[in-house]
This record gives C-alpha cells, sequence and structure tokens, in this order.
C-alpha cells in the first residue's frame, strides 16, 4: 500500500423512484440507485465512487446532522447522472403536458449538490439531464420538448435507446476540440427529449447537433463545470465513428485530483 496514489474520490448524484400507487413490496418504498453503465465509466480510470443520497431533516428517522455540504467537503468531484426530466416550474415555466413535469424531488436535491460542489471549489460533470440541470442551476431554462418545439430536428431519442446515435459538431477553439482535435462528424448517444433552450449565466456552447440543439457546454468562471447531452457511459470502445469521452473523464478527473 505504501507509495500507492489515493484514488479520486468521485459522487454520483442518484436515480430516484419514487414509491408507486398500487404496488407492493419494494416499489412501495423510495428507491435511489445508479446506472450501472454511468458507474463504471467514471470508476474506470482508478477511481472511487459513491453515490450521493438524498439527506432528508424530515423524514421518519431520527437524521444525523450529516449535511450535503458535508458530501461537498469530503469529496473530490460530483457526476450528475440522467434520468427524468428536470421540471419546467425550476426554470419558471409550467409542463406544456403532464408527462413533462419532471421530478421536482430529485431536482432539489441536485440543485443542492451542483451549489454546494461549487461553492467547495470541486469540478461538476453533468451528463444528459446533468447537463439541463447545469444549465438550469446558472439560470438558464429548458425546450420542454424538442419535437414540438423544434422545427425540423432530428431524432434525438428513438426505441433503440443507447444504440441511437447522431453527430456533434464541436465549437472551435472550445475544450473538447482541444481534448478531441478537429473531429467532424463523430457520433454520440443521444437519449433525450428536452434540451437547452435559454442558456445560463456564464455558460458557453460547446457543442452543437445538426439542428442547432445545444450538445454540450462549459461554465466559464473558475473551476471545471462540463455537461454534455449525450451519453459518453455507452461509447463503445474502439467505434472510430463515435465521439471518444476518454479525454474529457481524463480532464474532470485530473481537475478532481487538484
Amino acid at each position: 500500500m505504501f507509495g500507492r496514489r489515493r484514488p479520486v474520490h468521485i459522487g454520483l448524484s442518484a436515480r430516484i423512484h419514487h414509491p408507486e400507487a398500487g404496488a407492493a413490496g419494494l416499489r412501495t418504498k423510495t428507491l435511489q440507485v445508479l446506472e450501472q453503465s454511468v458507474a463504471q465509466w467514471a470508476a474506470s480510470r482508478d477511481t472511487l465512487v459513491l453515490m450521493i443520497p438524498s439527506v432528508l431533516q424530515d423524514g421518519a428517522l431520527q437524521r444525523s446532522s450529516i449535511r450535503v455540504r458535508d458530501y461537498a467537503d469530503y469529496l473530490d468531484g460530483l457526476i450528475l447522472q440522467g434520468g427524468a426530466d428536470v421540471s419546467p416550474r425550476a426554470y419558471g415555466e409550467e409542463p406544456l403536458k403532464p408527462e413533462w413535469a419532471g421530478d421536482p424531488v430529485r431536482d432539489a436535491y441536485e440543485l443542492e449538490l451542483v451549489h454546494e460542489f461549487l461553492e467547495a471549489g470541486k469540478p461538476i460533470l453533468g451528463i444528459c439531464r446533468g447537463m439541463q440541470l447545469i444549465n438550469v442551476a446558472f439560470g438558464g431554462s429548458l425546450l420542454q420538448d424538442i419535437p414540438t418545439l423544434v422545427p425540423g430536428a432530428i431524432a434525438h431519442e428513438t426505441p433503440h435507446y443507447d444504440r441511437h446515435r447522431h453527430p456533434v459538431t464541436l465549437a472551435p477553439g472550445g475544450r473538447l476540440e482541444q481534448w478531441n482535435g478537429r473531429l467532424p462528424g463523430r457520433q454520440v448517444a443521444s437519449i433525450h427529449h428536452q434540451a437547452v433552450k435559454r442558456l445560463g449565466r456564464d455558460l458557453v456552447v460547446e457543442a452543437t447537433a445538426p439542428d442547432g440543439v445545444i450538445e454540450a457546454l462549459r461554465y466559464q468562471g473558475r473551476g471545471f463545470v462540463f455537461g454534455v447531452q449525450w451519453h459518453p457511459e455507452f461509447h463503445v470502445p474502439g467505434d472510430d465513428e463515435q465521439l471518444d469521452p476518454t479525454p474529457m473523464l481524463d480532464a474532470f478527473l485530473e481537475a478532481a485530483r487538484r
């Protein structure tokens, strides 16, 4: 053990599954889970990955004095994984359809995570919903449904789920171009129907889809805050048609080590 470098400690936000009406057994409980692929992708670089549970002060059990800030102080970085829609109410709108109402409970939990990790000066990487959450945290807004609100939009999700791909264009001089080089037409795994509408303060676009939908963004202030609309955890190693997510992960983990 002597001389071994301490692994980076990365917190991964939880997906929250709420109790189902009329269900029995485990489905009557609130579940906080990790999607295996994103956990394994984050752990692929000598990284210790820990799920950050929501910290409730008003639950049925007596809670300790542990706060979200304690996780931000202890951990070296934060990854916000994908999942349910961000509620339009988080950016001052009403859902255009009931099925686009999102998950306000998860929104509040992850918005607090972003705030505390920013305050602690720790890097943040957002994936799909995670990128949208970052945009909302910085005062931006979202398109509630791409097919409805973006004329001429390409398909950003299909029944093929993690096998669905579309190309992205990297912003000239941006971080993605620095990390990956100028690679026109590279494909990414796309599974989303919402997207950035109004960009949050101090955020810049790092990549776009052929229909102009924002596919990656970066915070211009101090620290590392980066978001991608696609799913790097579904990258197929050795597939030269896909954008390699490894340089982005390495940059995030290097920021965490610092």
